[in-house]
This record gives structure tokens, sequence and C-alpha cells, in this order.
């Protein structure tokens, strides 16, 4: 279990970020791949990530060799560059207890020994491998993830403006709760507790981690606390016709297509010829998936795809 302390001047420093951070995007989706987590919807996309990877990008691996990466590597940026640059920033000291800390004993390669020292031939190794590994994983997605993350964050302001921050923080994700000042989240592993001490805390949507938070905690700065937010995004913009089929079912692929515009229940029954209740169904299952949307205005009730929904669909209409 996860448990994040709050104090009062903690809670007064909760925010959102306002653009998705395309290195921690990075390291979700490559946590994603080499762990094998996701559904059916992410197999094809890690069997291509990880063969197309460049070799270069290898240096990333080395950086996790038992699965628990450096927190110098947990920064926010808004560019890859900038990113980089946070990272370099990073205090020596830090670098070295961290690298420390994740090889112990271990033999580690000759690069991070340079890593170690402060060598800049290290930090250049690092930021191309990061650079190539975000070309390849992220650089052909990147406009769909920006649209997501504003869809996210629209929501969480709407409903921190309706109900509150702490009963949207519990909101966030199924089974997390907030008691006495404790946000706890059941499902998260390894336990740990997290004292913010008055340093505050940023939520960050991440689309290509569907397996419960990440924790960022470096010392002298705000936590970041990177949330799966729906069900994850399955980040290949061409995907077979018969590969969706056998996921979504025929009929709810189609629905999905017919929502590249906005459809009524009645409207979008008579697109499929089926019934008002199974299209309502369909449009439902869609909508606790994340791949559409669905508004009331009077007794008229529209569905619409969202980014993730034109994502999975391939972006076209039927």
């Amino acid at each position: 279990m996860l448990r994040i302390h709050f104090t009062a001047q903690d809670f007064a420093r909760i925010r959102f970020a306002p653009r998705p951070a395309p290195l921690q995007e990075l390291h979700a989706a490559l946590a994603t791949a080499v762990a094998h987590r996701g559904g059916p919807l992410f197999a094809p996309w890690r069997g291509r990530v990880l063969r197309s990877l460049p070799a270069v990008t290898g240096a990333l691996a080395d950086l996790v060799p038992a699965g628990r990466p450096p927190s110098f590597l947990d920064v926010l940026g808004e560019t890859m560059g900038d990113g980089f640059e946070r990272i370099r920033a990073t205090r020596p000291g830090l670098v070295r207890s961290e690298l420390v800390r994740v090889y112990g004993a271990a033999p580690a390669p000759r690069w991070i020994h340079g890593l170690h020292a402060g060598d800049e031939t290290a930090w250049r190794t690092l930021h191309r491998a990061q650079q190539a590994a975000y070309e390849t994983v992220l650089a052909p997605v990147w406009s769909v993830v920006q649209d997501l993350h504003r869809e996210e964050f629209t929501r969480y302001a709407l409903a921190a403006a309706e109900h509150g921050v702490a009963d949207t923080l519990t909101g966030l994700a199924p089974g997390c709760r907030l008691h006495e000042g404790v946000w706890e989240w059941p499902d998260a592993a390894p336990a740990r507790d997290v004292r913010l001490d008055g340093r505050g805390l940023v939520l960050l949507p991440t689309f290509h981690h569907p397996a419960g938070p990440l924790l960022q905690d470096t010392p002298g700065r705000p936590a970041v606390l990177t949330y799966p937010a729906g069900p994850g995004l399955p980040p290949t913009p061409e995907r077979p016709v018969e590969a969706l089929a056998a996921v979504l079912g025929r009929t709810r692929l189609d629905a999905l297509r017919l929502l590249a515009e906005p459809h009524t229940t009645t409207s979008l029954a008579c697109a499929l010829d089926v019934s008002n209740a199974t299209a309502s169904s369909h449009a439902a299952a869609l909508r606790s998936a994340g791949m559409a949307t669905t508004t009331r205005t009077g007794r008229t009730v529209t569905h619409r795809r969202t980014a993730l929904g034109t994502l999975i669909a391939g972006g076209g209409a039927p």
C-alpha cells in the first residue's frame, strides 16, 4: 500500500500538471513494455516497441538493473530538452548516492561509472538514449497524448470545483481513500509511506501505464504522483480492423467508428440496425473504457468518441 501523508500546507499546494511531461510519459511507457503490463490492446504495441527500439536505448535499461530507477530521472518538463536539462542540473551528490542505491555492490557498465564521476560523455550517452526512445515510442502519438491530457485536466478541474479536492483525489482510482490526512492506494507496490511535509504534490496523468501509481519523491522537490488515467492508451495509430473487432466485438467497433460524428442513441441504433437499448449498452461500454463521451441536453442524449476512441479506431469514420 502507498500512503501519502498530507499537512494542511500540502493540501493548499496540490496542483495538476497543466501539460504532459515527455520524460515521465516515456518512462511509464518503457516500464509498461518491459513489465508486460496492460491488456490485449497493448500486446501489438509492446511487440512493436521492443523490436524497434534502437541499440542506443540500451543505456536506459542499464539504469534500472533491478526495476527501480534512480530518483534523479524523475523530473517534469514540457519538452524533452527541458526535461534533460533538469536531470542534468541534479546535484552530483544525489546522482552518486542514487547510482549506489540502484547498483549496490553489483558491477556496473563503464558508462554508469562515468555518470557517477560526472563525465560529460556519460551524460551525452543518457541524453541520446532518451531522445532515441522518445522518437520511437512517443513521437508518433504525442499529439494524442496532449489531447488526452487536456481532457483529464478539464475533468479534474470540474470535479474539484464541484466536489472539492478531497473527493476528487479519491476518485482518481478505484479503491484509494483519504482518511485523516493520509491518502491510501491499497494496490500500489512496493508498500511505502511518504510524508510531504509542506512540499506539496503534483498530479500527472499517464496514458501508457495502466497498472497503479508511480510516485516520484525527490528530496527538496514537490512529490509527483503519476497515475493511470482511464484504461491506458493503446498507442498505435494504425490498428488492423480484425484485431480490434476481436477485442471489442464487431458491432461495438462499428459503433466506435460511427461516433466520429455525434449520434443520439436513436440515430446510433438506426445506423447499427439494433435496438435503442443495445445501442445504449454499446455506448455505455465505450464510455466506461474512456473511448466515448455522453452528454444530455433536456431529453436528448448525444454520444461521441474521445481522442482515445479516435486513436483506437484509426482516426477514420466508417
